[in-house]
């Protein structure tokens, strides 16, 4: 059908449209893209085979559909992605309000338009990327502001009297009609205000200020909640809670791979940045692993859950703290560290909630602890198990380097220094390069050096050498060593 040449009532009638509820539409595209194979939810990963499977159901089944899980779980990307199945077009009556049909008009406006015009009523075509509207729920949230009030200027400027329907000045909801309408954080709408949804969802109509006005809403409703708030605090009006069709719960990513195509895929990176900028592949793991660490860590309110949001601008500034490094060496490319992740503490800091314990220690010390907790979770991953050694006979694979550390009593890695200045220093101690070739032959080279100082870092966490923050980077030094030449 061309819209563009579809400009009245008439038109529109001999073109052989079909009026379609909001539902339907959703319901028949999806059937579409189904049938064809097609993915449905683009660029929404590891939700394949939980979320998105309970969702088109949902949508089969023409349900109103309430989104429930932690912040930072895609639900009002979900929500925002439905656009995709609605019409590219639809008709509306032209100038009105509440996108009235044409062939179904409910509103006084487009009715009266249509006694009076008949067929040569003017229409116009809405394009499904504005057939969403979005809310937030507030304290401050009123039910005028979703449903609507009487507008004593509207009355006063066409001289009507308040018994007057057109004096009514609808809210965010009836004029969302025809449109899928997300509700954020639901169990934060004040009760009156949910009572007032009531009708909307059960019979498909507004009441405002007593007025005898039926507006057989078409909509799409998608709530948002987070489960302590939906299912512990009571925030949610039972009755409200019974009349939303499909609750789905949401997750975290499942696993580390899932969580970095996340991660690259919103991070907001200049490309001169990207192209200055090496990450080793370790490095993103473990930056993925960190935001694991603190879902389940006890200085953390896991009840408030870690945003995927965490990993994102963890990433942004990982990248940004090697480009700066970069810039002041003069360097035109670089290679991620394992020191360049204090830079990422700031993006930590700013997204976790913390327990009484968790405030008492400090977001730093947090955010440092969780870093150290993701190398002791993949070091014995990559490099033999040092607790394992120690209740065996078997030659230390790491009795070297320790060796080295005592003789030598350690060394500083600066963070500033220059990619041959860091390089020159980790190549220092010799049996880390045997360490490497040993246990991770096929390491490219471009990774070879964050693989050695992980090892240190490992080493640590392992409590077998000692590293300490100072000002300028990180100093490591052999754990006992330096305690008996104080001696």
């Amino acid at each position: 059908m061309k819209t563009e040449n579809i400009k009245t009532l008439g038109e529109l009638k001999k073109a052989g449209y079909i009026s379609k509820s909001i539902k339907d539409e959703l319901r028949d595209n999806l059937r579409e893209k189904i049938k064809l194979g097609v993915k449905t939810f683009e660029g929404v990963h590891g939700y394949e085979n939980s979320v998105i499977p309970e969702l088109e159901r949902a949508i089969l089944s023409r349900h109103n559909i309430n989104l429930l899980g932690l912040r930072g779980q895609a639900k009002t990307r979900l929500a925002r992605l439905m656009v995709n199945l609605l019409d590219e077009w639809i008709p509306v009556v032209q100038g009105s309000e509440i996108n009235d049909d044409p062939l179904q008009p409910i509103s006084r406006f487009a009715t009266d338009l249509i006694s009076e015009k008949g067929d040569d009523t003017p229409i116009s075509w809405l394009h499904r990327s504005e057939r969403f509207s979005e809310k937030l729920a507030t304290p401050d949230v009123t039910v005028a502001d979703l449903i609507g009030d009487v507008d004593p200027i509207k009355a006063a400027n066409l001289k009507l009297s308040y018994a007057d329907d057109r004096v009514i000045h609808f809210g965010m909801i009836p004029r969302a009609n025809r449109c899928i309408f997300v509700i954020n954080e639901l169990p934060d709408l004040q009760a009156r205000i949910q009572v007032a949804l009531f009708n909307i969802l059960q019979e498909g109509d507004i009441q405002i200020r007593g007025f005898k006005l039926r507006l057989p809403l078409d909509m799409q409703f998608v709530f948002t909640a987070n489960p302590e708030d939906y299912t512990n605090r009571g925030s949610i009006v039972t009755p409200l809670k019974d009349r939303i069709g499909s609750q789905i719960l949401t997750h975290y990513p499942p696993d580390i791979e899932t969580a970095r195509k996340i991660t690259e895929q919103e991070s907001k990176l200049d490309k001169s940045q990207s192209d200055s900028v090496y990450v080793p592949a370790l490095a993103k793991n473990l930056l993925e692993q960190i935001a694991i660490e603190a879902r389940d860590n006890e200085y953390i309110d896991t009840k408030s859950g870690v945003s995927a949001r965490m990993s994102i601008t963890a990433y942004e500034n990982l990248l940004s703290t090697a480009e700066r490094r970069a810039l002041i060496s003069g360097e035109d490319k670089t290679t991620v560290r394992l020191s360049d992740f204090m830079g990422i503490i700031p993006a930590i800091t700013g997204k976790v909630e913390l327990v009484y314990e968790g405030e008492q220690e400090g977001a730093d010390f947090v955010a440092q602890t969780l870093i150290g907790n993701a190398v002791h979770t993949f070091f014995p991953g990559l490099f033999p198990k040092i607790e394992k050694l120690e209740k065996q006979e078997d030659k230390n694979p790491y009795k070297e380097i320790l060796d080295w550390f005592f003789v030598e009593n350690g060394f500083a890695l600066y963070d500033d220094a220059t990619d041959v200045e860091y390089k020159e220093q980790l190549d220092e101690v010799p049996a880390l390069e045997v360490l490497i070739n040993q246990y991770q032959p096929d390491a490219a080279l471009e990774d070879r050096y964050f693989l050695k100082e992980f090892v240190l870092w490992g080493l640590s966490e392992y409590d077998k050498l000692n590293k300490d923050r100072f000002e300028k980077g990180y100093q490591f030094k052999d754990l006992y060593g330096s305690y008996i030449s104080k001696l």
